[in-house]
């Protein structure tokens, strides 16, 4: 369990703070706005409302007892920069800031964000990924080149071993797991058979180049 700081109660907030209360952190919401307060008080550990732009009021919550601070202000990109460059300037540990923009992104990192996270252009990414390409069910991006995708597996794969394919040297792409039923099956090895019955899908670690060429994507 991590004690969490979170600034910022719009949508992408609200969802924030509901997936840290399903994981069980403890947490700090702040925002301007009451209303925006009030909506996430079943889900937070503490909540007050202020403005985040305030020293004094970011140095009253004790920003270095908190082991990350979520910047999630998407309606005003001044207040989002001054919020963060306050929490690193206050001896915070993690500050995890938005970005709506690429330039925004850029001028955040030199301002005191360690990381940034852009939700729109990563969702973006993965709906034209997701949408566009038939075996492709869902995927995690790791960096800019390479993600774990989920994929259909194909007809002509089953009853094969991982060995007999050799899609890591061929096609430099590692298959990382199979899910068979919604059961997760990570011990896998070179004689590993590729299920055959049931849902089957698996994870499989590479870029999206050699995702694409592997399964004519």
């Amino acid at each position: 369990m991590k004690s969490v700081l979170l600034i910022g109660l719009g949508r992408f907030g609200r969802h924030i703070a509901g997936k840290l209360d399903e994981f069980h952190h403890e947490v700090m919401a702040v925002d301007v706005q009451e209303d925006r307060v009030n909506a996430v008080l079943p889900y937070v550990t503490n909540a007050q409302i202020g403005d985040s732009t305030n020293k004094e009021f970011l140095e009253s919550l004790g920003v270095r007892n908190y082991d990350v601070c979520i910047v999630a202000i998407g309606d005003n990109f001044q207040a989002s920069l001054e919020t963060t460059s306050l929490l690193k300037e206050l001896g915070a540990v993690l500050v995890v800031s938005r970005a709506a923009r690429d330039v925004h992104a850029k001028f955040l990192l030199r301002n005191g964000a360690d990381e940034v996270v852009y939700p729109e252009k990563q969702l973006a990414t993965w709906t034209a990924i997701r949408y566009t390409a038939d075996h492709i069910l869902d995927y995690v991006e790791l960096d800019k080149n390479h993600a774990i995708f989920e994929i259909m597996i194909p007809k002509k794969w089953v009853g094969k071993t991982v060995g007999q394919l050799d899609i890591r040297n061929s096609h430099n792409i590692n298959i990382m797991a199979f899910k068979h039923n919604g059961e997760m099956d990570m011990n896998i090895k070179s004689d590993t058979f590729i299920p055959v019955d049931g849902d089957n899908t698996m994870l499989v670690l590479g870029t999206i180049q050699d995702i694409q060429k592997c399964f004519h994507i």
